[in-house]
């Protein structure tokens, strides 16, 4: 595939959002292969890998590494948005893959790197001695200064498009597409109706919680139910305590609200609690007080 790429001006420029998605993917391959690896000491004392977590990273990348830079000239991200490394290095403007030494020190720069960061503060984290606190102090110093520099580059990039990483500035590699690119057509209809239901989806979510459904409920019951007539009759009132008004069965533990009407005692004291403004869903009578019926209600009246 290499050989088949022609000059570099044919081949399209890399996309900085397809250079920083490769990168993303790497990451997530890594982390993948570390969940995998990790899994499979579940049975084991817990804490075995600990002692040597730097040293089996470092080793499952070098097996990443084996089988993507060396011999493919690409990272499993690359590979899969059809991009690879080039030597920017050579004097031709014919495509020429890594070279040896440019591979081996891509290995030095991103697994040794990492893994001389780790170890060193392991190493030095518990260390009281003066000697030791210099060499920490040094490799503090170090790594801050190498992040800065990897900031400038990454600004740099931003405005050029060129080097993603500094190690690939260093070492002088930068990504190219595998092959020429074909032009894409983008349905802009589709693209108009899925941006404008995410944004009445975000309306919803923002008006919902808003809405007091169980109060609205209510109201529209007491629209669509005649209202009955208060009534000072104690009979009056025995007959019509047959249902609960909200569940429509026979009351358990009845209770009023200081209306003519009758509501099963978790019925009433649930609504209440959700909405301190309840109403009588009949009468739109306000809860005034929550107390039990103090008139005897027959059960044979359950039968008429």
């Amino acid at each position: 595939m290499a050989s088949s790429i022609g000059n570099e001006k044919s081949v399209n420029p890399v996309l900085r959002i397809s250079q920083l998605d490769a990168l993303e993917l790497n990451k997530a391959l890594e982390q993948l292969v570390w969940s995998q690896f990790t899994s499979c000491f579940h049975g084991f004392k817990p804490g075995v890998l600990a002692h040597f977590e730097p040293e089996v990273k470092a080793f499952l990348c070098l097996i990443l590494w084996k089988f993507t830079i060396c011999s493919k000239n690409a990272t499993v991200g690359q590979a899969i948005l059809n991009i690879q490394y080039k030597n920017n290095l050579s004097q031709t403007d014919k495509y020429q893959p890594l070279s040896k030494h440019q591979k081996l020190w891509y290995l030095i720069f991103t697994v040794g790197g990492r893994w001389l960061e780790e170890r060193c503060y392991d190493l030095f984290s518990n260390r009281q001695q003066q000697s030791f606190g210099k060499i920490k102090s040094c490799i503090s110093f170090g790594s801050g200064l190498i992040k800065l520099c990897g900031l400038l580059n990454f600004l740099i990039f931003l405005r050029k498009g060129t080097f993603a990483t500094l190690t690939e500035r260093i070492l002088g590699i930068r990504s190219v597409f595998c092959k020429p690119q074909s032009v894409r057509q983008i349905g802009f209809e589709y693209m108009n109706r899925e941006l404008l239901w995410h944004g009445f989806a975000e309306f919803l979510i923002y008006l919902l919680p808003l809405i007091n459904v169980q109060k609205l409920k209510l109201k529209i019951s007491s629209w669509c139910l005649p209202i009955v007539g208060l009534s000072n009759s104690e009979n009056t009132l025995a007959a019509h305590c047959r249902e609960c008004s909200l569940c429509g069965e026979w009351p358990t533990m009845p209770h009023t609200i200081g209306c003519p009407h009758v509501f099963c005692y978790y019925c009433i004291k649930s609504n209440f609690l959700f909405d301190m403004y309840f109403t009588c869903p009949k009468c739109g009578s306000e809860v005034h007080s929550l107390q039990p019926l103090k008139y005897k209600i027959e059960m044979t009246e359950l039968h008429v």
